[in-house]
């Protein structure tokens, strides 16, 4: 099940909400908080809430046992590891295997079709940061296997984040109160970014899609153009989730940090990854940066440290040699600024300009089919590739609509919009408005096609 759908909205969603609002009983919100959660999730296959279920379990009796015991940590380590090396990059591995060892195998090592859980990094994730606190000590085990399980499980992030830590809604699990204002905060940033998504995200896709899936070559206007348009598009698509579900979780009571800080007014890749994709790239600095002795062992280390880190982010985001080389990509980038310092040298314009480019670039490996493809679509932004100059579907895409969106969706990425509103004093009138553009939103929904978010698949 998907925000942006009307099953969510029209159905799901109030009733829970509902439903929710009649209980007085902490421990009953809490139960009826996971059915619903278990109904969300299971949409996509009752087979994957069984795993869920499973691994909810057997992380709930290690996180009892956890506590100051290396071994048991490392075999919690091991079980939600392996776990997501099977479903996720089995056959990543298989086709490995089957590369370097293809002389020695006549037909060399079937590979599997295994159909990943939607989410698994997102949930993987969020229970490995509850067991090593928990090891640790800086939380206590969650003793309650409905609490543990809605932690886990809750709607809001299930799918596609924020990867929320046990710590931070500890409080809020046991002890939390519905209120107006709440629901009023959550109603509005829900709405946002649903508008977000269905309004500007979704056409943004449009043209990366007819940009990236052409197969006969690009000319170097309509490859710049399809670039820009993904760069776009990632950004508001995911980060208008991220508004979705914290707003529905503060609706509830909870409180998620902030998963996007308007990463595209950065001006150095290092500023960049301070604002994208938050509680990932934190989660990775505490868990696996820090631990492996962060910047405390002299520069060679740490330099070390860091491709380490952005060589699991890129695999973290999918099990192909395009993520692993977007994920070292990066790393590279951001030991050039650390050992040069260049950014803080050169005129914060130029800075700016640079920063994107990379940032765009880096996109291309993100979005294309395969690394080849992702080398030779570069290619064409430069024209070091014969590329096509009649694409039809950048032609039906690229209309006076396409460009009101794009001013549009530029300006969303900056803090533009979030100051001009914040000098509105009347709150009745900023409600209107976000009324008006929900509305947008709805006809938007109901006239086009179903068009997933696009972490759904990490």
């Amino acid at each position: 099940m998907s925000f942006s759908t009307e099953i969510f909205i029209f159905i799901f969603f109030p009733i829970v909400l509902m439903v929710y609002m009649l209980c007085k009983n902490i421990k009953v919100k809490n139960a009826v908080l996971l059915v619903a959660s278990l109904i969300f999730y299971s949409w996509g296959g009752i087979k994957n809430c069984i795993l869920m279920l499973f691994l909810i379990f057997v992380n709930y009796i290690l996180g009892i046992w956890v506590k100051g015991r290396k071994k048991i940590l490392i075999l919690a380590v091991i079980c939600n590891i392996g776990i997501l090396t099977v479903f996720k990059y089995t056959g990543f591995i298989c086709e490995i295997l089957n590369q370097i060892f293809a002389e020695g195998f006549e037909a060399g090592i079937t590979v599997p079709n295994i159909v990943q859980p939607i989410g698994i990094s997102f949930f993987t994730f969020s229970i490995l940061s509850y067991i090593i606190d928990v090891y640790y000590g800086k939380i206590s085990a969650q003793k309650n296997v409905i609490s543990l399980g809605l932690y886990v499980l809750m709607f809001p992030k299930i799918m596609s984040g924020p990867i929320v830590r046990y710590a931070d809604i500890e409080d809020e699990i046991q002890n939390r109160k519905f209120n107006v204002e709440q629901c009023h905060a959550g109603l509005r940033r829900f709405f946002l970014g649903f508008a977000k998504k269905v309004i500007l995200a979704n056409q943004m896709a449009g043209a990366a899609d007819a940009a990236f899936n052409y197969e006969w070559g690009l000319h170097p206007v309509y490859a710049w153009v399809g670039a820009i348009s993904y760069t776009v598009y990632i950004y508001l698509d995911f980060s208008a989730y991220s508004d979705m579900a914290i707003g529905i979780a503060h609706i509830f009571g909870f409180h998620f940090k902030e998963n996007f800080n308007y990463p595209y007014i950065s001006t150095s890749i290092k500023e960049f990854w301070r604002r994208w994709h938050i509680s990932l790239s934190s989660w990775f600095r505490d868990y696996v940066y820090i631990p492996l002795g962060g910047n405390r062992k002299g520069n060679g280390r740490t330099y070390i440290n860091q491709m380490i880190v952005f060589f699991l982010t890129g695999l973290w985001h999918g099990a192909s040699w395009n993520f692993i080389v977007w994920g070292l990509y990066y790393g590279c980038f951001l030991l050039i600024e650390k050992m040069t310092g260049f950014c803080a040298k050169i005129p914060k314009w130029l800075s700016y300009i640079y920063t994107m480019l990379v940032v765009i670039w880096g996109w291309v490996f993100f979005r294309a089919d395969n690394l080849r493809s992702a080398v030779k679509y570069i290619g064409y932004m430069f024209g070091i590739q014969k590329g096509g100059i009649r694409n039809m579907d950048m032609i039906r895409v690229l209309n006076p609509q396409y460009f009101v969106f794009l001013v549009f969706s530029i300006i969303l990425s900056t803090p533009l919009v979030k100051k001009a509103a914040g000098r509105i004093k009347q709150e009745w009138i900023k409600d209107v408005g976000v009324l008006v553009v929900f509305f947008i939103a709805l006809c938007y929904m109901a006239a086009s096609d179903y068009n997933p978010f696009i972490y759904f698949r990490f």
